[in-house]
């Protein structure tokens, strides 16, 4: 009996023994240190008065079943201390009969898991949400869209995940540093949380990425739209009020994709992937946007993905040629040409730089390609130079502005001029007034330095942009380029011809020589010639010519003028 009660005292699990009417007979000291109650003040008392309140009567039915069909039970159960605080345990309740099998007493033992439950809780944080926001990570994104899916699908309602992305949030890292970057995610993840319904996902993926995941919109794919826009809109509002990151105001937009689901059409990383190409659309057209997901977006995306690829073996297979369009004076002599890359694509043919340039600048291919055309330019300079027919001409390279602003360009066209034993004064660099939106001071200085070198610069649809005096006069620039679409329409738009004119006037005024491109008609000629302009390109006189047949073209010009 001594060693009987010596066991009961000293275990570190809380024991309880009652009458078969519930009547508390005995409890041990671990009782007390769990629940807060002394032994005095539970005996003939039943245990139901340790109830938290979270379990209901079906719960406590079908525990004293299991105790009565198999004489025990056991399992997880929330009980309350003395203190009112609710805490979880678990607990095996046992059934005690005597010799003759009659009902005696049950003995209850428990343990305190607190601490387990709140290290699982704390695994469960780690596996399934982000640290620095406390919202829910990709993976339990993905768990719960698999979830709305199936939601969807029975319901026959829509859903609506959201991509959202924050504008210039680089910015922010590199200029304040990544401290205040942290505080702007943590008030993003609050301003989300505070723009949908309670039933609803934010997540964040990573980086300044988050998604909403909106579920129970309207069963019409246009009713879900209208729903999901206007949470959109809200999201935009909200995001676009100022941060207080400490001693410092911060504005910050963002971008939205948004694509709808109904749960019998896409995979969940398709889904992902159609709000992805929406908010890169909503970035494309400005930031500080919402689109939705289109179909046809995912077609423009899959070719330019092929482009890009065929773009990358037209570089390692030198599939690219230029074309020479012939420049002349007023007299009609050629005085140089314009260098055309053309893409001599193995299944398509001759592909038009229309289709292939504005992939390029995007994938950063216009890199490779543009100092392909430099090196190239250079060494047919070279080679004119040793042919008294042709070493008068200058030679006029597109320039495009990512290419223009690498830090390694001026040393890129010096090497070319130098390797080549070219004459940089025959060399024509024509820019777009798009060069010119960042950064005009380094640009200039980086146009001095090839200046000085002998190089010349043209400055090429002049008009069609952000057309600034003020710039305008600081560049080093040699010539102005009349615009086609100026050229084209010279005789029928008074304002074409009004702007035409002006330009003209513009470059007199400030010492530049001026060319139109795109002359296809005597009049267009006749017109531009009258108010003094003093160089054309375009197909009433050639069009853009492989080399032989360019160099073909001189010598008949030659033949024919003497110039």
């Amino acid at each position: 009996l001594r060693q009987a009660a010596t066991v009961f005292e000293s275990s570190a699990e809380g024991v309880t023994i009652t009458t078969p009417d519930g009547s508390i007979i005995a409890v041990n000291r671990a009782f007390t240190e769990i629940t807060g109650y002394d032994e005095s003040e539970v005996i003939g008392c039943n245990p139901r008065f340790l109830q938290s309140g979270r379990h209901g009567k079906n719960f406590y039915h079908e525990m004293w079943e299991s105790i009565s069909r198999n004489g025990r039970w056991q399992g997880e159960l929330w009980n309350r201390r003395k203190s009112g605080e609710l805490y979880p345990e678990w607990i095996s309740i046992a059934a005690v009969h005597d010799k003759q099998g009659r009902l005696t007493n049950y003995v209850a033992t428990f343990s305190d898991i607190t601490q387990h439950k709140q290290a699982e809780e704390k695994i469960q944080l780690l596996a399934f949400s982000d640290p620095l926001t406390k919202l829910p990570n990709r993976r339990l994104l993905l768990d719960r869209l698999q979830h709305a899916l199936a939601s969807s699908s029975r319901s026959k309602r829509h859903g609506a995940l959201f991509f959202i992305d924050l504008d210039d949030f680089k910015n922010l890292n590199d200029t304040l540093g990544h401290d205040k970057g942290d505080l702007l995610l943590q008030q993003v993840a609050q301003r989300l949380i505070g723009c949908v319904r309670e039933g609803d996902t934010v997540a964040r993926l990573g980086g300044d990425e988050f998604v909403v995941m909106l579920e129970d919109l309207g069963s019409k794919a246009l009713e879900a739209s209208s729903q999901a826009e206007l949470v959109g809109e809200k999201i935009l509002a909200t995001l676009n009020l100022p941060y207080y990151l400490e001693e410092y105001l911060h504005h910050c937009t963002s971008s939205i994709g948004i694509t709808l689901f109904d749960g019998h059409q896409d995979s969940m990383d398709e889904l992902l992937k159609q709000a992805d190409l929406a908010m890169y659309r909503a970035k494309g057209s400005g930031r500080n946007s919402l689109r939705f997901f289109d179909p046809e977006m995912q077609t423009v995306v899959a070719n330019r993905v092929a482009m890009e690829a065929d773009l990358r073996e037209g570089i390692q297979k030198n599939q690219f040629i230029l074309h020479y369009q012939p420049q002349l004076d007023q007299a009609g002599g050629v005085t140089g040409a314009e260098a055309l890359v053309r893409w001599e694509h193995p299944q398509r043919g001759i592909v038009s730089p229309t289709e292939f340039i504005l992939p390029a600048e995007e994938t950063g291919l216009i890199l490779p390609i543009g100092l392909w055309v430099l090196e190239t330019a250079c060494e047919q300079l070279s080679a004119w130079a040793k042919r008294p027919e042709m070493a008068h001409l200058t030679m006029a390279v597109n320039v495009s502005a990512r290419q223009f602003r690498q830090r390694e360009f001026v040393s890129q066209v010096l090497s070319a001029l130098d390797r080549n034993n070219a004459d940089a004064g025959k060399l024509k660099l024509e820019i777009t007034e798009s060069l010119l939106l960042e950064d005009v001071e380094e640009i200039i200085t980086m146009m001095t330095a090839l200046k000085a070198r002998g190089v010349c610069f043209s400055l090429d649809d002049f008009g069609t942009g952000y057309s600034s005096l003020s710039y305008l006069k600081r560049l080093p620039l040699d010539q102005l380029k009349i615009d086609q679409s100026f050229v084209k329409d010279v005789l029928v738009d008074p304002n074409n011809a009004t702007i035409a004119r002006a330009i003209i006037a513009l470059a007199h005024s400030l010492g530049l020589t001026v060319i139109a491109e795109g002359v296809e008609t005597h009049e267009q000629l006749h017109f531009l010639s009258g108010h003094g302009c003093q160089a054309y390109q375009g197909n009433l006189f050639s069009p853009p010519l492989l080399l032989e047949d360019f160099e073909s073209f001189v010598r008949q010009v030659k033949c024919r003028t003497g110039k």
